[in-house]
């Protein structure tokens, strides 16, 4: 290779592998390890962008109930089994709808275009499911707060936020199991 067109290309070429690490490590920052969710900064992101485009968009909570105590007594893996397997079931609920992600700890987020083109009941039905694991059934349950985006009177994903928020500690108000609609 001639030497003049060597000097140009590698350093282009350093550069074309830099810019992709710093492209894998912005996308693994977006992403939670354990669960594959977006975290918070991804996750925003994508939420804005659907606020945006959708008017009957939907921002959800949800809130593992007794976490600490599956955790304490079945152990760190066995929370981590609990709460990999409730992002997977939030990610199959929010499928082409939505987008889900992991605030951290046990606390989960998402939003969806449309609350009506989406089965809620399905959603509650699939996060009481027992978690399999380690050949025992351990119980899981959680409590989700929801606010319509078109019920606030700006529809900005903080103020969203909030309401999700609110509505969801008067799910757990009310005996943890369920959910509860922002007003």
């Amino acid at each position: 290779m001639d030497p003049q067109i060597a000097a140009v290309l590698v350093p282009l070429l350093g550069w074309a592998v830099h810019g992709s690490v710093l492209a894998h490590r912005l996308a693994s920052a977006r992403r939670d390890p354990l669960t594959g969710l977006h975290t918070r900064a991804g996750w925003t992101a994508r939420a804005e962008h659907c606020i945006r485009r959708h008017p009957a968009a939907a921002v959800l909570l949800v809130d593992l109930d007794h976490f600490k105590n599956l955790n304490d007594t079945h152990g760190h893996a066995a929370g981590d089994a609990a709460l990999a397997t409730t992002a997977d079931r939030l990610r199959t609920w929010c499928g082409g709808h939505g987008t889900a992600g992991r605030l951290g700890g046990d606390e989960f987020v998402a939003v969806v275009q449309n609350l009506a083109a989406v089965d809620l009941d399905a959603l509650i039905a699939a996060l009481h499911r027992p978690l399999h694991y380690a050949g025992r059934s351990l119980p899981l349950a959680a409590s989700v707060g929801v606010c319509r985006l078109a019920e606030l009177p700006v529809p900005m994903l903080t103020d969203a936020l909030a309401a999700a928020d609110a509505a969801m500690y008067a799910a757990k108000g009310r005996g943890r199991r369920g959910s509860r609609l922002s007003h």
